[in-house]
């Protein structure tokens, strides 16, 4: 199995890439240990010290790592924990376990077109660079969105939110003042 590396935008991740599916139609974040009960595979990466959070893609895991510590001693042990999952035949997810995102029932009209601009046009780009944002609220006119993956603590996130998404999200629907990032 070869797993190929690449940068992101935030230093402290990095996106790995096991050359097959990780998550067919969805995704997971696990901004801690105490979080990965539900995965097996997040469950390996986060028993590497100084792995402080990972996010499953669809075709990616994006690590993100504790600034004091350095990729070229984590790298290696996270390559040999996704390694070591892949080939044991666990699953990514227990049974029973969901995958997040996607419309709701009782969603109103201005909430189905901000998700499917999210769905459509938004998280496909930062996916490509190992994160994903994912829709929390929209209230008094703000979009609320929870930024996962490399797109958490990264430097450009804010740009990306505020000149990308925002300017976006403002021009197809007018109901949209603002987007935010909560935690």
């Amino acid at each position: 199995m070869f797993i190929q590396t690449e940068q992101t935008p935030n230093p402290a991740s990095l996106k790995f890439l096991p050359g097959k599916t990780v998550l067919a139609g969805g995704a997971r974040d696990f901004p801690s240990a105490s979080t990965a009960q539900a995965s097996p595979l997040a469950t390996r990466v986060f028993a590497v010290e100084g792995v402080v959070g990972v996010y499953l893609g669809a075709d990616f895991i994006t690590v993100s790592k504790a600034d004091n510590q350095d990729w070229s001693v984590i790298k290696p042990q996270v390559l040999a924990a996704i390694m070591e999952h892949f080939t044991s035949g666990d699953p990514v997810l227990k049974a029973g376990d969901v995958h997040e995102g996607g419309a709701a029932e009782g969603d109103t009209e201005v909430v189905r077109q901000i998700k499917e601009i999210l769905e459509t046009r938004v998280r496909p780009a930062v996916a490509q660079d190992g994160g994903d944002i994912m829709f929390n609220d929209f209230k008094d006119g703000v979009v609320y969105l929870n930024m996962r993956g490399s797109c958490a603590g990264c430097p450009s996130s804010t740009a990306t939110l505020k000149q990308g998404i925002e300017t976006m999200m403002r021009h197809y629907i007018p109901e949209v003042q603002s987007v935010q990032a909560v935690q």
